[in-house]
């Protein structure tokens, strides 16, 4: 990036936020602070209205924006992708606004820029996510705003997925795609502790007037990171055929895999899962192209569903 573009980028940059510091800036760009100082001043000098608070941060002057900003074409065509992604893990009430928002940038760019954005929509497509029922579908749109309002949220949850069904009043934090399912991580005030809720195990659930205060120094990343590592995980072989490899490190459920290629070309893969009952449904898929060789009670288990399974068809 050229010093104009980034001297560009840093007033957005201040635009979007209330105050930021100048280490943030430095992250942000991966430039030493040193660096950022002598582009801050060299932006004052060029007559843009920064405000210095000692021991705060840097904000621009109330009232002060930039002229309406020009997209690239590498910039449009980013963003163009970004929500092409988007589409595959958001619903209806994400969908509008992200169409809504790619159409402004739509609006922006010049005409000559807009054959090329229409080739790349007509040729390219993501397909992420599994259809679901409708009556399983979430507007994501208003959780989101509970978090960022900080919103009181209650939920009847079905714990576990076994048709427990609890009611519970939460505080959102956050909320995570991850494993192919969103998730709201909150405070549960039934709990009193921070818990993670799959959305698609949310019978239903409302957006309250309440509001709450407090957890400014929670991290939903650092929780995350948390829960899988003090999960009690269970180390698991399995040998597939070299045939299936594709798929089956496309739907690995979890990193940190070793693979071995056996003499007779198969691949044992050594993993570590916390879900068995997954593991046996996923293994089971594979049919005669995966074998389990431990845990012994794990390939016993499968062998009898096999044979449960056998029986219904026979």
């Amino acid at each position: 990036m050229n010093r104009i573009d980034r001297l560009t980028g840093m007033i957005l940059l201040l635009q979007s936020h209330r105050v930021i510091t100048a280490e943030q800036i430095a992250a942000h760009y991966e430039l030493s602070v040193r660096t950022v100082y002598r582009d801050l001043a060299a932006l004052g000098e060029a007559g843009v209205p920064i405000v210095a608070e000692a021991g705060v941060g840097y904000s621009l002057m109330r009232g002060y924006h930039m002229p309406p900003v020009m997209f690239t074409e590498h910039e449009a065509a980013a963003l163009f992708m970004s929500g092409e992604v988007t589409e595959q893990v958001a619903d209806d009430s994400l969908r509008d606004s992200l169409r809504s928002a790619l159409l402004k940038v739509r609006s922006v760019l010049p005409k000559e820029r807009h054959e090329p954005l229409t080739r790349l929509k007509q040729t390219v497509g993501v397909w992420l996510s599994r259809s679901r029922p409708e009556d399983q579908q979430r507007a994501l749109m208003p959780l989101q705003q509970a978090v960022a309002n900080k919103r009181c949220v209650s939920l009847r949850y079905n714990a576990g997925g076994r048709g427990e069904v609890t009611a519970r009043t939460v505080e959102p934090l956050g909320m995570m795609y991850y494993a192919r399912e969103w998730h709201l991580i909150a405070h549960c005030r039934l709990r009193k502790d921070f818990r993670d809720f799959r959305l698609d195990r949310v019978v239903d659930w409302a957006v309250l007037p309440d509001t709450f205060t407090g957890h400014e120094d929670f991290c939903v990343r650092t929780f995350l990171a948390e829960v899988i590592n003090n999960h009690e995980l269970t180390p698991v072989t399995v040998v597939f055929a070299r045939a299936v490899m594709d798929r089956v490190r496309r739907e690995m459920p979890c990193g940190g895999a070793s693979e071995e290629t056996l003499p007779d070309g198969r691949v044992r893969i050594e993993m570590l899962l916390w879900s068995q009952d997954w593991l046996t449904g996923w293994v089971l898929g594979f049919g005669r192209h995966a074998e389990v060789l431990h845990p012994p009670e794990l390939r016993q288990h499968l062998r009898n569903l096999a044979l449960q399974v056998a029986e219904s068809h026979a």
